[in-house]
C-alpha cells in the first residue's frame, strides 16, 4: 500500500475552499471575528502567502495523519512491519479477502468525522478554558476543523 500523495494534496486544499466558506462574514466569519478578538485592522499588513501556504503544510500533516485513522489496511502493514516482501501467506490472504474494505468516501468521512468530534473539539475546547475564549469561539473553530476533518478523511480514504 503507497501513500496517495494527491490525495493528500486535494485533502490538504480543501481546508482552504472549506475556510473561505466557513469565515466569510454571511457565514461564520463576523462571528469568529467578534469571538476571537479578530479586527479588519489586525488583519492589514498580514502576510496572507505565507499564512496560506503554511495552512496547507500543516493541513497536509492533518491529511497524512488521517491515513492512518481512515484507511484500516494501514494497521495491517504495521503488523508486518511495512515489508510486504517478508510478509507470511496469511497477510496476502487477508489483503485478497479485505484489501479495498472500507475503502470510499463515506467510511472516510465517517472516520474524519468522530475524529474531529473526539480529538479537535477537546483540544480546541481546553485551549479555550484557558485563553477566557467563548462557547461560541468553540463552536465556530472546531466546527470549522470537524468539517474539514470528515472532508479530508473522505478524499484521503476514498481515493485509492
Amino acid at each position: 500500500m503507497e501513500i496517495n500523495f494527491l490525495a493528500l494534496l486535494l485533502a490538504a486544499l480543501s481546508t482552504l475552499v472549506v475556510g473561505f466558506i466557513w469565515y466569510n462574514p454571511k457565514v461564520f466569519g463576523g462571528i469568529w471575528m467578534r469571538e476571537s478578538g479578530m479586527t479588519e485592522e489586525k488583519m492589514k499588513g498580514s502576510n496572507m502567502i505565507m499564512i496560506f501556504g503554511l495552512s496547507v503544510v500543516y493541513a497536509f500533516f492533518i491529511a497524512f495523519t488521517l491515513q492512518f485513522v481512515t484507511i484500516h489496511q494501514i494497521g495491517a502493514m504495521g503488523m508486518i512491519g511495512g515489508d510486504v516482501a517478508n510478509a507470511k501467506p496469511s497477510y496476502a490472504a487477508f489483503m485478497a479477502d479485505y484489501g479495498d474494505a472500507f475503502r470510499s468516501f463515506k467510511h472516510g468521512a465517517l472516520h474524519g468525522t468522530i475524529t474531529g468530534v473526539f480529538l479537535v473539539l477537546p483540544v480546541i475546547g481546553t485551549n479555550a478554558l484557558y485563553e477566557k475564549r467563548s462557547f461560541k469561539y468553540v463552536l465556530v473553530t472546531s466546527g470549522f476543523w470537524i468539517v474539514c476533518f470528515g472532508i479530508m478523511g473522505a478524499i484521503v480514504c476514498g481515493m485509492k
